[in-house]
């Protein structure tokens, strides 16, 4: 396909595909305003078993997208006919997950003759902050006005970051251009933060999912009573400001969820009821201790005064509180998207799928397949001979 635009349309209305995990989501946006974000998820299919399930993940996406589809067009006011261009997710994200997305979004492209735009889903939770949108609600839990609104109307700061936490991905970016510039500073080795919450949660025999539960919890328990390990810490990993060492921003949770498992069977091991509220708080005390300090680290030495949060682990409170506080701190100013904005959603991807086509950027045809480990510096995927 090698549909173009006009060069005076300056506010695409686009639609957004995104089905890398367990949401189905649907989003249309004309230029840097929302019209819908539609999300069905299938996470209640999952909770027997403790975690997504990718081929459950895949028949939920297949079963979903079309009733979708229909509300986010019915929402939004808006048919097939009048959109300018389709976005879909085509990685990073579960292989079969990914594929129902993309083969759908490659059918409506054949039969209206949009173009079709393959995205970066890292990237598109970057271009979601720059939505025209409502206040997010963390106003109101104190995280102040300048964490409780997107990067504001397609603006991006100067010197921009962008911290993902996510049960997929935890990472640190640079972003000099969201539409073809993005680099990674630091990521987690092993871990996301949000896998780390669903292990520890099934530890302690909270459920599924973990995040909100732990979260929940830990506001009742003490994080001082035990101290967890907080990964690649030690001087060795970090080096100095001048001789950095090899994962000075980099993440590790792995060790972390085994000190939980070890501390639990200890507490049984000696016939002693265990503290699952102070073991929760103190688990999530070392996730967001270390997740927060690294990131602001990051940000200091890279020269970046913006950063945002995104990612559905974004939806912890202390994570939202401590990265606020260490940011003020530091002189970094943090946005935070609205919450429903923050999970993974159709809006994100129809958002880059915006800011592609406004900086003249071509579609990517129909010619490129889904790439599970797609890396955040390739923001969308150039078409194919």
């Amino acid at each position: 396909m090698t549909a173009t635009f006009p060069q005076e349309l300056k506010q695409p209305l686009v639609l957004g595909i995104e089905s890398s995990c367990d949401e189905t989501g649907v989003g249309i946006v004309r230029g840097t305003t929302l019209l819908t974000n539609t999300v069905s998820s299938s996470m209640d299919e999952h909770v027997r078993f403790g975690g997504v399930i990718p081929e459950i993940a895949s028949r939920a996406h297949l079963d979903a997208f079309v009733p979708t589809l229909q509300e986010s067009l019915h929402e939004s006011g808006v048919t097939l006919e009048d959109i300018d261009a389709i976005a879909v997710t085509s990685g990073p994200g579960l292989a079969g997950a990914l594929m129902v997305g993309v083969c759908a979004a490659k059918a409506l492209a054949l039969a209206t003759g949009k173009p079709l735009y393959a995205i970066n889903h890292l990237v598109a939770h970057v271009g979601v902050g720059l939505l025209d949108g409502k206040p997010d609600a963390g106003a109101a839990a104190g995280l102040g006005a300048g964490a409780a609104a997107g990067l504001g109307a397609g603006q991006l700061p100067e010197n921009l970051g962008a911290l993902l936490v996510s049960g997929g991905h935890t990472e640190i970016l640079r972003i000099r251009s969201i539409t073809d510039d993005v680099e990674l500073l630091g990521s987690t080795i092993d871990d996301a933060a949000g896998e780390a919450y669903d292990k520890v949660a099934r530890i302690l025999g909270l459920g599924y999912p973990g995040g909100p539960a732990i979260d929940k919890l830990a506001r009742q328990g003490n994080p001082k009573s035990i101290r967890f390990p907080r990964g690649l810490t030690q001087p060795k990993y970090m080096g100095t400001a001048e001789d950095k060492g090899p994962h000075r921003y980099d993440w590790s949770f792995s060790g972390l969820k085994t000190a939980v498992a070890r501390c639990v069977e200890q507490f049984e091991a000696r016939g002693e009821e265990v503290p699952v509220a102070d073991i929760a708080a103190a688990f999530q005390e070392a996730v967001v201790d270390v997740i927060s300090s690294k990131a602001v680290l990051a940000c200091k030495e890279n020269g970046i005064t913006d950063v945002l949060l995104g990612g559905g682990v974004a939806a912890n409170s202390r994570l939202r509180e401590l990265t606020r506080q260490r940011c003020t701190s530091a002189g970094i100013t943090l946005h935070v998207p609205p919450l429903d904005l923050c999970t993974d959603n159709g809006a994100m991807v129809a958002a880059l799928g915006s800011q592609l086509i406004m900086a003249g950027i071509g579609p990517s045809g129909l010619a490129f397949a889904p790439d599970s480990s797609m890396p955040v510096t390739s923001v969308s995927l150039p078409a194919q001979a």
